[in-house]
């Protein structure tokens, strides 16, 4: 057998060695695809759904919550707006309740309460002297008078002295006393001083007004309200204070004021501004409460025949002056200012 003639397998037989090729089922594993795919796509296109349906929900949502906020800002701005308001009203509240304390003694808000316990302070210390004066009034006795009473006047005689006119020239070192009392007052305030030294601060103001009493009216005559009773009282309680140191016990207080309310503010004030106690109130004591002139003129011309220095205050809200008052030497009236007057009369 030559090189070309190599035996030729037959093809058609199968190959002993080699093992026999499973059967493909392609159509079967097709059809698993196809219907994977098919279920996966409906899986894809539930989640779509899903998804464009939390996206709806989320938009919805952003929705409302921006609706929301914007009506609690509205709501939030409109609040601020009035509370806004409120403050500047309260403020302005304030303010006028300021503006009144500092033009009237405690304010317009507490003049009910301010009238009822000055009403009730004036009763008290009314009883009060009533008892005092009732036990040391002495029953008269019957008994001879004496052989020579002309003699014990005269005795007390010597005891009066000149009245104080504080403008002439002859008072000059009286004057001198005055004015450093005065300035004494105003750059060394003492505030717990002794008993008729003032006691408060004694501004430059306070101190004109004074002085002109003292000097250009002679310590007779009126002088324009401070605007405040308060404000009057511590002028008062200066001039007072200085007549005290000059006088001592001779001088004697006599207040006028038209109600017990305004007594009553009058009372505290002085204890304010001199020290002075509830003791030092009554018809026998350093200072006395007048509500109409008459008898305040006759306890003046009492104290001045018993050697005594009388020094009348009058309230500003008295309109007319008696003219018993203006005999005596010491007279310290409070003018109201035409103003208080106009309104005054408006409310009469």
């Amino acid at each position: 057998m030559s090189s070309d003639e190599l035996p030729i397998s037959d093809e058609t037989k199968p190959s002993e060695t080699g093992a026999a090729l499973p059967e493909l089922k392609l159509p079967e594993t097709q059809s698993d695809l196809t219907q994977q795919e098919q279920a996966l796509q409906r899986e894809i296109e539930m989640l779509i759904a899903t998804r464009d349906d939390l996206q709806a929900q989320i938009a919805q949502t952003q929705d409302a919550l921006g609706r929301v906020v914007q009506q609690n800002l509205a709501e939030l701005e409109q609040r601020r707006q009035t509370l806004q308001l409120s403050i500047e009203q309260l403020e302005r509240r304030q303010e006028r309740i300021r503006n009144e304390m500092k033009s009237s003694f405690a304010g317009a808000s507490q003049e009910i309460a301010v009238r009822v316990q000055s009403f009730k302070d004036y009763l008290v210390g009314s009883l009060q002297d009533l008892a005092i004066a009732a036990e040391q009034l002495e029953l008269p006795t019957f008994q001879a008078a004496p052989s020579q009473p002309v003699p014990v006047q005269e005795e007390s005689k010597p005891q009066a002295v000149p009245s104080p006119n504080f403008a002439e020239s002859t008072f000059e070192e009286q004057s001198k006393k005055i004015r450093s009392i005065i300035d004494q007052f105003r750059n060394q305030p003492d505030y717990y001083g002794p008993v008729w030294k003032l006691r408060r601060t004694f501004e430059p103001v306070h101190a004109e007004r004074v002085s002109t009493w003292f000097f250009k009216q002679g310590g007779r005559g009126a002088i324009r309200t401070m605007g405040s009773r308060l404000q009057n009282i511590l002028i008062a309680s200066a001039a007072t204070s200085i007549l005290y140191n000059l006088y001592r016990d001779r001088l004697r207080v006599l207040i006028l004021a038209n109600s017990p309310e305004r007594l009553g503010e009058w009372r505290r004030g002085l204890q304010d501004c001199l020290g002075v106690t509830r003791s030092d109130f009554g018809s026998d004591r350093g200072i006395a409460l007048f509500e109409v002139p008459e008898p305040l003129a006759l306890k003046a011309e009492r104290l001045d025949k018993d050697g005594f220095l009388p020094l009348i205050i009058v309230d500003e809200t008295e309109e007319n002056i008696n003219l018993a008052l203006l005999q005596f030497p010491l007279l310290l009236a409070f003018a109201p200012s035409p103003q208080q007057m106009i309104q005054q009369q408006s409310y009469y």
